[in-house]
């Protein structure tokens, strides 16, 4: 099935085995969403479990810390990660701190589906990559699936956590089809080594994770054998995945779409020169978005790192000789 479909599905699943869950939002209802996520929830499970909000993320995500201290599970929508930081107040302020401010008697059992990243070329706003805010605000968990498989278990895998978490949907793979194991959910949380290789390892999340692939492939016609590991969970980060794969490789090269400067990369750098800085053999490599605000459309393959700018990055860490 495709990432939207299982999306879909896991949605399904939780609304008809938890009767305190509410999924709500910004044409999620009669419309079934931008993307056509929550399609047929409305008619299935009613306007009352699910339903439309008006244009106002503040008030979306204040209406769920609400719903939080009465005892619902929300699963909020905000359309577009760029429409996310009107909601910042209530996502730093209220939701990461309420289950610290009550001494734990108040959890925030919200998962905010945020679609993410770029690849559709939309307009200004539509394109943005949060990870590294939600990432730096204590309380909050993030999460990114990169194919259908994962949406679907780690969705339905965040609407069971008494934490608020971060589910930010690769917008550009929707339509991407899978297999989808539903009955074997494997590790829900930490990293995944979704290709083994001996040369180097690619650090990726969400629709990164699909390029690095094709990379390994074409890498693999030069006797190239890369690596590469799939965050999933960008809050917390699964350091002994990390330390694990880059001991074995090496090498590390990060990509992720969103600005270099205090993207999640140099985390992720961090923590494998920290675990791994005896056995390293090249500077940890980056290959990211730049520091410019999301481009337009016809821009957006410029901006985006693309096959051949991870490839000068694995080629970088390979050459790389001290002294």
């Amino acid at each position: 099935m495709s990432m939207q479909q299982a999306l879909n599905r896991a949605l399904t699943e939780t609304l008809e085995e938890n009767p305190k869950t509410l999924v709500f939002g910004e044409d999620v209802g009669r419309l079934g969403g931008v993307f056509r996520i929550t399609d047929g929830l409305q008619q299935k499970f009613g306007a009352d479990r699910v339903f439309d909000t008006p244009l106002a993320e503040s008030g979306i995500l204040g209406m769920s810390v609400g719903l939080a201290m009465a005892g619902w599970h929300s699963i909020p929508e905000v359309q577009f990660d760029g429409f996310a930081y009107p909601a910042t107040n209530q996502i730093i302020s209220q939701i990461g701190r309420m289950n610290y401010r009550s001494r734990g008697t108040m959890p925030m059992p919200i998962t905010l589906r945020v679609p993410s990243f770029g690849g559709i070329r939309a307009p200004e706003h539509h394109g943005e990559s949060l990870e590294a805010l939600f990432a730096h605000v204590p309380g909050l968990k993030v999460v990114s699936p990169s194919s259908p498989h994962e949406a679907y278990h780690q969705l339905k895998y965040a609407a069971t956590r008494p934490d608020p978490v971060m589910f930010m949907e690769p917008k550009s793979r929707y339509w991407q089809k899978g297999t989808v194991d539903l009955d074997n959910a494997g590790t829900r949380t930490g990293a995944a080594v979704v290709r083994e290789g001996k040369h180097a390892t690619l650090v990726a999340w969400g629709a990164m994770v699909s390029r690095c692939l094709q990379v390994a492939e074409l890498a693999a016609e030069d006797g190239v054998e890369l690596e590469v590991l799939d965050m999933r969970w960008l809050k917390p980060i699964d350091a002994s995945a990390l330390a694990a794969s880059v001991s074995r490789t090496r090498r590390a090269v990060v990509v992720h779409e969103a600005p270099r400067t205090s993207g999640l990369g140099a985390e992720v750098a961090s923590t494998v020169t920290e675990q791994c800085f005896k056995t390293l053999k090249a500077p940890v490599e980056r290959v990211t978005g730049f520091d410019v605000p999301y481009p337009s459309g016809d821009l957006e393959d410029e901006y985006i790192p693309n096959i051949d700018r991870i490839l000068f990055g694995v080629q970088r860490v390979l050459e790389y000789r001290r002294g």
